[in-house]
């Protein structure tokens, strides 16, 4: 069972929405635009927020970074838009995962189960791990920290869990089905949300995919974690001192 906050303004959605998922056992506190969805995860904890797009005061993609700002619940979008750049702005500025209106509740709910798996996995209780290092790269996989050449990256959950699983395999090239199964917990899906994030993921470590410095993509057959000795680092402006 997970707490969910349902952020639509149509209110036939928004009723099947909130029958399906308290069928399914789940707590359900809805609200139609996003200030109200800002108050109530200001004052209520979610496991996870289902958040349309096209609410009446404000663009959800706008509330998306507003909810980011106070708090690291996963977002599920749910839109009508399928704009490919609009997808991956929405995946860039901290969505979890996104529908496509149609779409089905069981479509939803695996999609939920995936996000959820995700979160209460990070947040259980985590066995010691050694630290990873691979090259000037430093992974903490317990205290969920990385640097590069001793600078804290400001890296997000994903982006993080991501760096962690292939620094843990440095040099070995791992299938993206692989990375889709172990990073994401989703047996099918596309390629765009494993290019968003490591796209994301290379200009933190000032990087890019045409002169990489530790992700390599091998085309066709997947990602590896290897420093390269002759590419230089070039500083990204979010990277914190570390202390």
């Amino acid at each position: 069972m997970a707490s969910v906050l349902v952020v639509e303004d149509d209110q036939f959605v928004r009723s099947a929405l909130i029958r399906h998922l308290t069928d399914a056992a789940h707590t359900v506190r809805s609200v139609g635009t996003a200030l109200e969805a800002l108050r109530e995860v200001a004052h209520h904890r979610f496991d996870v927020v289902v958040l349309d797009l096209g609410l009446p005061d404000l663009d959800g993609s706008e509330a998306l970074k507003m909810l980011r700002g106070i708090t690291d619940v996963p977002v599920i979008i749910a839109t009508a838009r399928d704009d490919e750049a609009e997808i991956v702005r929405l995946l860039n500025a901290g969505a979890d995962d996104y529908l496509t209106k149609p779409f089905s509740v069981e479509h939803l709910s695996a999609r939920m189960s995936a996000v959820l798996r995700r979160s209460r996995a990070g947040a259980g209780e985590t066995p010691a791990s050694p630290v990873l290092r691979v090259g000037g790269l430093t992974v903490d996989p317990l205290r969920r920290q990385a640097e590069l050449d001793g600078v804290r990256l400001d890296l997000t959950r994903r982006e993080f869990d991501l760096l962690a699983f292939l620094a843990a395999r440095p040099g070995v090239v791992v299938p993206r089905r692989e990375l889709l199964a172990e990073v994401w917990q989703q047996s099918y899906g596309d390629d765009q949300t494993i290019d968003v994030h490591l796209s994301w993921l290379r200009r933190k470590l000032g990087e890019t995919a045409a002169r990489p410095r530790y992700l390599h993509t091998l085309r066709g057959v997947g990602v590896k974690l290897e420093p390269s000795s002759d590419v230089p680092a070039v500083r990204h402006p979010g990277a914190e001192p570390a202390p």
